[in-house]
């Protein structure tokens, strides 16, 4: 019998959403996935990105490397250069929320660089040691995709593990899996816009419902080469 897989979109901080997702997961039968971008946007980046953790170190979840982790840790390694990328894309969220401050508080790259690398050591290992991808060879996971317009998609160069969207989206699937990401909202894949539908084509399934954006989390059971279930969680729910 194949292994089967409760995976998770973007969460971005929406810990709530995240809280009730995990309890449909049955941790005696389903291998645990998260795609990626526990952090930035949301309301309590923190409390997500420690959750993950825990459940990947306590209860041998699967956790992709996202590009907003991405994002994080180029911040931590050049708070100079990398500071307005990671501000333009809602660093500041993570950074206030690690330092237990309101999130509209000013940040001073530097200083709140080293306070964030001085309390949160282990967190900065973890997130290094994130995969670009999970190859179970039927099913791939991974955050954004990969570059179909190579002979082979292991030759994908690593941004595009956690940055790529149209390429991919649009590419023909000749790997001969299955590819489940998240990334791209489903607002901008489907065509009618619908977040609460999973996109499908071509052995692609995307899974980001926009739950920061007002949209929704979704969770999928996937077994057999197959979608079991699908939970879906709307943000308006819970806010």
């Amino acid at each position: 019998m194949k292994k089967t897989y409760f995976i998770i979109g973007d969460v971005h901080g929406e810990d709530k959403m995240l809280d009730e997702m995990l309890k449909n997961w049955d941790e005696s039968t389903q291998q645990l996935v998260f795609l990626g971008d526990l952090i930035d946007r949301g309301p309590n980046n923190k409390k997500s990105v420690l959750t993950a953790m825990k459940y990947v170190k306590e209860k041998n979840a699967w956790y992709v490397m996202g590009n907003h982790e991405v994002m994080f840790l180029a911040w931590i390694d050049n708070p100079e250069e990398r500071f307005d990328h990671y501000m333009r894309n809602n660093g500041n969220t993570t950074i206030n929320h690690l330092l237990n401050r309101p999130v509209d508080t000013e940040i001073d790259s530097l200083k709140d660089c080293e306070l964030v690398k001085e309390q949160y050591p282990e967190l900065i290992s973890f997130l290094r040691e994130r995969p670009l991808y999970i190859d179970e060879g039927d099913v791939l996971f991974v955050h954004a995709g990969v570059d179909l317009r190579l002979d082979h998609w292991l030759d994908t160069v690593p941004k595009d593990f956690y940055w790529i969207r149209e390429p991919f989206h649009t590419g023909k699937n000749t790997t001969g899996k299955t590819i489940i990401f998240g990334h791209t909202p489903l607002k901008g894949l489907n065509e009618d816009g619908d977040y609460m539908k999973l996109w499908q084509h071509d052995g692609k399934i995307g899974m980001d419902g926009g739950a920061v954006f007002g949209g929704a989390l979704h969770g999928v059971v996937w077994h057999d080469g197959k979608i079991q279930k699908i939970y879906s969680l709307e943000h308006k729910d819970f806010h």
